[in-house]
């Protein structure tokens, strides 16, 4: 799993605040113990981050990822465990508790939001009413007073692949998008985190080369 950390700001030379309103775009991809976020553990979390260039085209940056312990009491469904492929006793994930998970993941997207000059980060997900959901129950749940996360916005790769390549699944958009998918590797956050965001890279620099978005020289929205 990718562990490390690496400012991008090195090698944007054009800030993120420019191009998504003040947001910065994070992927993030969570592998769970099923589909309530109120009840079922979280067991695979992961962050990507992107490099943006002088022409407002896309590159993925870097991940941050962890295996999580499920929270005292989680509700973890076979169905989903058999799905994944996770095994939650496997001593070798060197899991660490939620909190450390989360704690991890914000301070790496904090620094990217300050070193790119944004507002705070957007968080992008393919269905990702689903990763924001069990991200904001985990932050509730672990008391965390700074999500660096906007509270309700989102940007979709479900709902813009469906637009860009009429396909909603991740593995087909991938492939209809020409980027390499391996069935074997999915379901794990760090594979799909990774994935989701060449998809969401590729349809940005698509609508970018097709002369759709004017570069402005400055964001004067007001932010909220």
């Amino acid at each position: 799993m990718a562990t490390g950390t690496h400012s991008m700001s090195d090698t944007s030379s054009v800030l993120f605040k420019h191009r998504f309103r003040g947001f910065l775009p994070v992927v993030v991809d969570l592998e769970t113990g099923g589909f309530n976020a109120s009840t079922d553990g979280i067991l695979e979390i992961a962050a990507t981050f992107f490099a943006i260039d002088d022409e407002g085209q896309l590159s993925v940056s870097h991940t941050i990822a962890r295996n999580v312990d499920p929270f005292e009491g989680a509700n973890l469904e076979p169905s989903a465990l058999e799905f994944t492929g996770i095994d939650p006793e496997n001593p070798l994930r060197d899991a660490v508790p939620e909190e450390i998970a989360l704690g991890d993941i914000f301070g790496e997207v904090r620094r990217e939001v300050k070193a790119q000059g944004c507002s705070r980060a957007i968080l992008v997900g393919h269905n990702a009413h689903f990763d924001a959901g069990f991200l904001n129950a985990a932050t509730e749940r672990c008391q965390i007073k700074r999500n660096p996360f906007h509270p309700f916005s989102h940007f979709d790769t479900s709902t813009l692949a469906g637009l860009a390549y009429g396909h909603t699944v991740l593995a087909q958009a991938c492939k209809r998008a020409g980027i390499e998918f391996s069935n074997s590797e999915a379901h794990s956050a760090d594979y799909d985190a990774r994935k989701t965001a060449e998809l969401f890279a590729g349809i940005v620099n698509r609508w970018q080369a097709l002369g759709g978005w004017s570069w402005p020289e400055s964001e004067s929205d007001d932010q909220e």
